[in-house]
Order: structure tokens, then sequence, then C-alpha cells
């Protein structure tokens, strides 16, 4: 739990139930469960001139009447309210009708204040709830909130019950929630009509990579391996052409083994290689998985599937809980572990399976010393040059050390403080970061994914030297000189064959930059209808919008499938990405097209593309699957993809008609 120096303006909130800012004590719980849920201060309205997501206009304490509310301040890069998230999804699903959850997003980080930046993280967590950019704290002083998460209950008649904050939230407030409920309930006072939403989710454009985690490069730097978080899913890349070679994971959330089709991840971010094997941090499902590339299989190494709530408890195997592993490196037949829930770096033995605290006393801070006597701060993400870890320390957006030696010590290279960010380049304290996630020690030289600075900045570990050494520190996704290029909250890094690969997080790309030219460009994949279309899958997983045309007839005999787009106005096609097409039928006797031509990555489309086929009598479904890279005219950096299937009845009868068959579509206009 992040705790803010901000004082209260309204003291009345001393005289409510006050509840601790750590984790539930029983006498809390049974505290808060004695409720006689008759609140004596009206909850402050919301202040006009906010923004407002996940609903299509300003919502007031009045509009909630009748519902039992529940405000949630978050901060979207503290870890313990990313721990939160799925209790409050618990609580929404227990109570569909009744409870209405407002984010309150005031932010710690600068970049944080940005709506879009908080679209985007609604977008990265699944939040279905109306959130509140609450950038200059008035929502939070008028709540007298101190502390990240802070939880206020609002009744149906719209006063204030308690609070809370901390984790471990939902057997506090189902308890809290089910009570008020069914009082109000009784009293006929509870609101049973659904809250319309317009949910930001539903105007997202689709990616072929969504939210990318981690990257890896095998020892030769011949392959490229992605953990495509929100995808759920691991993506195996050649470095040299970028086609994609395999996929590993379903697609959807869970905690499944198996084989590369069968197996579940949740929201995966660190990977490293060794050989054959791939070990995953399977974060959300605080657990640490191997996958097998011969055997083509996935297994559970660490972790019970289920975040740890004490800290320092080690243990073996799937009996040990984990809590929010980011990142991993493998030294010497040990896996050292970004544990940055706890604020600590773990270590999994390889041959005994036994998981325990390395460096960090669970503290968020700081504070160096020796190694499990230091503060760290969420760290989430962990390189080495040999002799010592460095790792990056984001919530104190600072890049320190441990050293390999058991007996050593933890030493902060740059940064200062929890509240101490920015973006200034010098050397040691002078340094300012702001939430850096990434790290990669290369040729004497650590390189950091300056993360809410939208930067990769180069530092020398020995002289404590930072530099900016790609971006502009403008959110974008414009290719071009190092200096001149954009990113847009970077997370992963790896190197091979003289470039430096990156995962441009929000942007849902891979970039890289070759170090002969200094230039950054974005990676198109060769093969992009491999992370569209998965052998396997059932028919409602394609992960793209589905359209069904209106069935036609054609004549038997010899004609051929005509297909078009059209993109909106004030875009182009990005002929530098493969358009994809490729085409099927249910009954492949009766509308037959040439086998080579089924399947097909084209540089420059030109439409109608138009196949050639042999239609016989019956009937048929033709599907024919799209992937299209479109971008804006007039600023080329912003680039979309769209995946389609158009769906079209047909029938074949003997006799005249005509000889074709045609599908056209056309791409609206899509907010980014």
């Amino acid at each position: 739990m992040l705790l803010r120096g901000i004082s209260a303006t309204l003291a009345i909130f001393i005289i409510l139930l006050a509840f601790s800012c750590g984790g539930s004590s029983s006498n809390e719980k049974d505290a808060m469960a004695q409720v006689a849920y008759a609140g004596k201060v009206n909850a402050p309205d919301f202040p006009a001139g906010l923004e407002w997501l996940n609903t299509a206009r300003p919502i007031s304490i009045k509009d909630l009447r009748g519902k039992v509310v529940l405000l949630d301040f978050w901060t979207y890069c503290c870890i313990n309210c990313m721990h939160v998230i799925p209790e409050l999804k618990r609580l929404e699903a227990k109570y569909p009708n009744e409870l209405v959850v407002i984010g309150i997003h005031s932010a710690k980080f600068t970049t944080e204040q940005g709506t879009d930046n908080i679209r985007q993280a609604i977008l990265r967590y699944g939040l279905e709830h109306p959130v509140v950019n609450d950038k200059d704290f008035q929502v939070w002083n008028s709540y007298a909130a101190n502390s990240w998460p802070t939880f206020m209950i609002i009744d149906p008649e719209g006063k204030v019950v308690g609070r809370h904050s901390g984790e471990g939230i939902f057997e506090l407030f189902d308890g809290v929630i089910g009570g008020i409920v069914k009082d109000f309930g009784a009293q006929g006072k509870m609101d049973r009509t659904p809250l319309k939403l317009a949910l930001e989710k539903d105007r997202a454009p689709k990616s072929l990579l969504a939210y990318p985690g981690k990257i890896a490069a095998d020892s030769v730097g011949g392959t490229l391996y992605i953990t495509d978080s929100n995808h759920n899913r691991v993506i195996i890349l050649s470095s040299s052409d970028f086609s994609v070679s395999d996929v590993v994971g379903e697609g959807s959330e869970g905690l499944e083994d198996g084989s590369f089709e069968e197996a579940r991840f949740n929201k995966p971010q660190g990977i490293t290689v060794a050989g054959d094997v791939l070990y995953v941090a399977d974060t959300e499902n605080h657990a640490i998985r191997k996958i097998d590339l011969r055997a083509r299989k996935v297994t559970t190494l660490a972790g019970a599937g289920r975040q740890a709530r004490e800290y320092n408890v080690s243990g073996k195997g799937t009996d040990v809980e984990l809590n929010s592993p980011w990142d991993l490196l493998l030294h010497n037949g040990k896996l050292f572990i970004a544990m940055a829930g706890p604020h600590q770096l773990w270590t999994l033995d390889l041959r005994t399976l036994e998981a325990k605290p390395y460096a960090g006393s669970g503290r968020e801070n700081i504070v160096d010393g020796k190694l499990l006597s230091a503060a760290l701060a969420q760290p989430s993400g962990i390189t080495t040059d040999g002799k010592k870890l460095y790792f990056a320390d984001s919530e104190v957006s600072a890049v320190r050390s441990a050293d390999l030696d058991p007996a050593g010590s933890v030493e902060t290279i740059v940064g200062e403080g929890l509240f101490e960010f920015g973006d200034k380049d010098g050397r040691g304290k002078d340094v300012r970061l702001q939430h850096p996630i990434g790290i990669l020690y290369h040729d004497r030289s650590l390189y950091v994914a300056d993360t809410y600075n939208n930067k990769i900045k180069r530092i020398d570990p020995v002289t404590k030297r930072s530099e900016t050494f790609i971006g502009t520190g403008r959110a974008g996704m414009a290719d071009g000189p190092a200096k001149e290029a954009t990113l847009n909250e970077p997370n992963g890094l790896t190197y091979a064959h003289g470039k430096l690969f990156i995962t441009d997080t929000n942007n849902h790309l891979l970039r890289l930059y070759d170090f002969a030219s200094g230039r950054l460009s974005t990676v198109q994949f060769r093969n992009s209808d491999k992370l569209v279309m998965r052998a396997g899958k059932v028919e409602s997983a394609f992960e793209g919008d589905v359209v069904t045309l209106d069935s036609q007839t054609v004549a038997a005999g010899n004609g051929e499938v005509r297909v078009s787009v059209s993109i909106p106005t004030g875009y182009k096609l990005n002929n530098g990405a493969p358009f994809y097409i490729g085409y099927s039928a249910e009954d492949g006797s009766v509308v037959a097209v040439d086998s080579t031509r089924r399947e097909q990555n084209i540089e420059d489309p030109q439409f109608p593309i138009l196949l050639p086929a042999r239609f016989s009598e019956g009937t048929t479904t033709l599907k024919v699957d799209l992937v299209v890279y479109y971008c804006e005219k007039e600023k080329e950096s912003l680039c979309l993809v769209k995946p389609l299937r158009l769906v079209v009845p047909v029938a074949v009868n003997h006799g005249p008609g005509t000889s074709r068959i045609t599908l056209e579509y056309a791409i609206g206009a899509t907010r980014r």
C-alpha cells in the first residue's frame, strides 16, 4: 500500500468508521460487519468538469441513489491497486444490480494524470466500471483519502458508511454490502435497475499484440520470445524475418498446464530462455511456468495459483504462494525473480524447486544495506553482468543492484525516493526517472525502459551516469533517429544481432533499435494471421470482427471470388506491413478456389483481390479472413490493425446467372 502525504480537508471523516490502512484484521472485519448502515455524513459529490471514462456522461452521487456505491481510490502504477481488481470484479459479479464501483484515479506520477493513459490502464486491467480522472486530488481531499488503495462505502441514501485502506477486501466488503442490500431492500429503497455504461473496451481497436510485456532472445539470437500479456500467451518469433513460428497459450485467462494449444496463462510478464526451455513469470496467476519447446508442453513449476498474503514465507513447487512475479533471470541453476508484490527479489532453485526471498525486507522504500534488510519498491525488471543483479525498482523510480554473493548488499545506482521522480539526465542521486519497468545489461551499459517518460535510458553502472538513449519523452509511435523517435510506456528489452528489441506496451508493438544506423523502427510480422487465427481454437475464439454479408446466388461453372476492403477517410494502407487474406468454405466442392490462392500475405494489395474459383451445384458458406494494416495519412506514426472475418452464405444453381461472388467491407474510423 502506498501512503501519500496530503492533508485531509474534511475533519468530519475522523469520526467515521476508521479502518486500518494496512490489511484487515479479524477485529476490523467484525467491526465492519456490525455497522448499522445508518451513515451520518452526506457523501461529497464529484466536482464538475472532471473527465470520466467507461461512461457516456459524468455521474453524480444523486444519480446513484438506491445503489450501494464503493469508491476505489487508486493509481495505475500501484501493485496493491492491481491486487484488489480481481476482488472488485468478484463483488461486481455477486451484486450486479445493487453495487456500483466508481474508480477515483488520483495519480501518483505525472504521466498517470493523462486521461488517455488512464484509458490504457482501464483496458489493460479490464475495468468495467466508471472511472473519474481526479488528477488534482479534488475527490481525494473531499473524502480524506491518504493512501492507495482506499475505499469508501456509500449507502443507497447517499450517506457515507465507512472506509478502509489496503488489500484483502472481498470478505470484508461482501459482508457489509450484503447487509446493506438486505436492510435497504426490506425498506424498498434498493434500485436494481442496471446502470448504463459506455465501456472503453467497446471503442478500442483490435491489435495483433495486446500490452506486450517482456521479451527474451535465445543464446544465438535467432529466436525472440514475447509475453503477449493481455492475450495471455507467449509468441515465438524469428529475429531474421519476423515470422511467427509458434504461439504458446489458448488465449483466455486461466492456470492450465498442457500442450501449447491447451495451456492458459493470466497476464504473463517476465520470460527467460535456457536451451529448449522457457521460464515465464505468470504474473496474475502468481506462478512460475515452464515451457518445453521440444515437447510443446507447459507445466507449473512454482506457485499455488493465488496471491501470497504473508511476507517472507518460503516453500517448494506448487505449494508455495507467490505475489506478482514480474520478471525473471536465470543464473547458475537459479531463477532470480523480481517479485513486485512484496517488494523483494526471490530465487527459485530449479533442482529443488525451493522458492524464497533473496533481497528486500518487504518494506516499500529505497533503503540500501544487506540483502534481506534493504527496502525495495515494486521491482519489475532484472538483469545481470554475471557479478551483480541489476533491477528496475519502479515505485522509487530507481535502478539498483544486488550482489550475487548471498552475503552481499543492495546499492542504489540512480534514484532517491518514493516521490522523487521526473525526467532528468545526470549522475547518481541527481538523476530522475519515472516508474522504470524494464532493464537490460549489454556491453557494459544498462539499458532502462524509463516507462512513464516514454524513453530508453542508458546508464553506466560504474560511474552512475544516465543519458537519454531513445525517445523524445512524448508518447507516440514515430520511427526514425533515436532522439526523434517516440514510444508509449515501453517495458521489455533484449539484444540480438546488433539490435535492441523493445516491447512498446501501450502501442501494442515490437520496436527495434539498430545500433549501426542509430534508428528506431517498428517490427512488422511476416505471417500475422497466426496471431489472429489459432489452429485448434473454437470458432467463437476468432480474435477479430466477424461480419456476415447477405447471401448470394451464382451459376455453376468457372468464376471468381472478388474481395474489396475500403479504409476510413484520412487513412491509407500500410504497405510496409503484409496484408493477409485466407479463404475457406464449409463445403469445398461447391466453391473451390485454387489451393495456391487460399492463403496469401500480400505486400502491396490492390483491390479488388480476385480469386479464380470453380462453382458446383449446392449450398455452402464462405469465410474470408483478413488482417488489414492502415495508418493516418498525415500522422503515419498512428497505425492500426484490423483482423476481420467476412462470412457469406452461397447457393450455386445450374443455369444462367452471375459467375462472381463479391465480398465488400468498409472499415469505420476507429478511435484509438
